[in-house]
């Protein structure tokens, strides 16, 4: 038996890795289905993919590293980065094993399979404890167009790239323009393609300001006085980003300025420019960071189709406005399933209920952790532990030590109803004059079944530290409260 089955080995995985080593547990088995650590740096290798948030605020706080090339590090780097990690730390991870099945019977049996999809059972493990470090953008969203099985070309999602597809002189059909799209393109274009780009909602974008750091950049910053320095000043920007995202009225309207300013002075017809005008408060959808997409849309290379794509026709593409395009392949940029965490059907709770059911009308938790009927069940990256200001890394950091201190001190962690439900009614209390909830947009923040914000903590990294605190003290000591539930 295992003391702490920990699933994933992506950012989540080896932050709760490097917690319970440093909190002493050696007793600790890290699954991943993969062939390799990464989550979304491993499975994302699209042209252009890199990181929005700057690469020394990115990391983990207990490895800092002076060698990323650039201001935003490249997708291989990242991957590359947690990889030393995982080699220098010595952390045991089992690959090619994926959860196939996790139910509470006084413990938790943890049931695995090999290969991504589980295939063939490999066994059962018993824990005492489980960290759920699945990641939150795992499973690719296709939508549902009609007559898909006409299109003759490839049809891929932007997170299953194929490096093998031909691009020059293609005709390259994009379906969405978010984060993955507006880095996406301007390669597309750069590689000779020729792009038609379907826009259901333009973005908010705002400069990125990349850049390649020099030689004598990277020599300063392998001092860590240096390194810390630079960190702290990335965290604080970062913090002070949330005035804009979160609604507050003087701060989003100057960092919309600057978005519409970027705009004019990166694409001069007034027509295109009405196009990529977002009709939505700022924040509202995620922002997005570029300096090259606008351009590339501007430039002959690229076809902006102000509509969604509705389906094809015997192998034509069609507009919801009705337009009609032809296309050698289809690449999906739409983003993943959120709201309806795919590992939630495979964990079943101590009342027979799997997480999947209990999360029916969206996630619910005590903390962004901790989940009623769930004992010492811990979930990384999951309900309203998302960040839309700043990197997720550090509320990842945040739970990973808030799980390990408490399996630490060996405690029994079961939270109420009543506890689930005050933090419940807090979240829908704190964004209910956000954007992200009412700025007149759909994103993939807000869990459709509720309407709830689902997905982001309506607050600052500092504001979650110390709410996760007042979880712990409770879990610590829960006849200060009825059956443990929160104040």
């Amino acid at each position: 038996m295992s003391r702490v089955v920990v699933v994933g080995a992506g950012f989540a995985g080896i932050a709760a890795a490097l917690a319970l080593k440093a909190s002493g547990e050696r007793d600790v088995v890290v699954i991943e289905r993969s062939d390799g650590v990464g989550g979304t740096w491993r499975d994302n290798v699209y042209p252009g993919v890199a990181c929005d948030v700057p690469s020394h605020l990115y990391g983990l706080s207990t490895h800092p590293w002076p060698g990323w090339s650039r201001v935003f590090a490249p997708g291989e780097e990242i991957r590359g980065y947690l990889e030393r990690i995982a080699h220098d730390e010595g952390i045991d991870i089992r690959f090619g094993t994926a959860l196939i099945d996790a139910r509470w019977d006084d413990g938790w049996i943890v049931r695995t399979g090999s290969g991504d999809q589980g295939g063939r059972a490999t066994g059962d493990l018993r824990a005492d404890h489980v960290i759920l470090a699945c990641g939150r953008l795992t499973e690719p969203r296709i939508p549902e167009l009609p007559g898909l099985e006409t299109f003759d070309g490839p049809i891929l999602h932007s997170a299953r790239w194929d490096p093998s597809l031909d691009l020059a002189g293609r005709r390259i059909a994009v379906v969405g323009t978010g984060a993955s799209a507006v880095q996406l393109v301007p390669r597309l274009a750069a590689a000779g393609a020729e792009v038609v780009l379907f826009q259901r909602t333009p973005a908010w974008i705002v400069p990125k300001d990349d850049r390649a750091y020099t030689p004598q950049e990277r020599a300063e910053l392998a001092d860590p006085l240096a390194a810390a320095a630079l960190r702290a000043r990335l965290h604080d920007e970062g913090e002070a980003r949330f005035a804009s995202r979160s609604g507050d009225p003087g701060a989003a309207a100057e960092a919309e300025a600057v978005a519409r300013a970027h705009l004019a002075r990166q694409v001069a017809d007034p027509a295109l420019r009405a196009a990529l005008s977002p009709g939505y408060e700022f924040g509202c959808k995620r922002v997005l960071l570029s300096d090259d997409f606008y351009p590339a849309v501007a430039s002959d290379a690229v076809d902006l189709v102000p509509s969604a794509l509705a389906g094809i026709d015997d192998g034509v593409l069609v507009a919801a406005d009705g337009s009609r395009h032809r296309a050698d392949a289809l690449v999906l940029a739409t983003g993943f399933a959120s709201t309806r965490q795919p590992y939630a059907r495979l964990v079943t709770g101590e009342h027979g209920t799997t997480l999947d059911a209990h999360w029916a009308d969206g996630m619910t938790s005590v903390g962004s952790t901790l989940v009623h009927g769930f004992p010492n069940l811990f979930v990384l990256g999951g309900p309203n532990a998302a960040l839309g200001h700043t990197s997720a890394v550090l509320v990842l950091e945040e739970q990973a030590a808030f799980a390990a201190a408490l399996i630490a001190e060996g405690a029994d962690v079961r939270v109420t109803a009543e506890a689930e439900a005050a933090y419940t009614h807090e979240i829908v209390d704190r964004s209910a004059r956000t954007p992200w909830v009412a700025g007149g947009c759909d994103n993939w923040y807000v869990d459709s079944r509720s309407g709830r914000l689902t997905l982001l903590w309506p607050g600052t990294v500092a504001a979650f530290r110390e709410r996760l605190a007042l979880v712990a003290h409770d879990v610590r000591r829960p006849s200060l409260t009825p059956e443990g539930a929160l104040p």
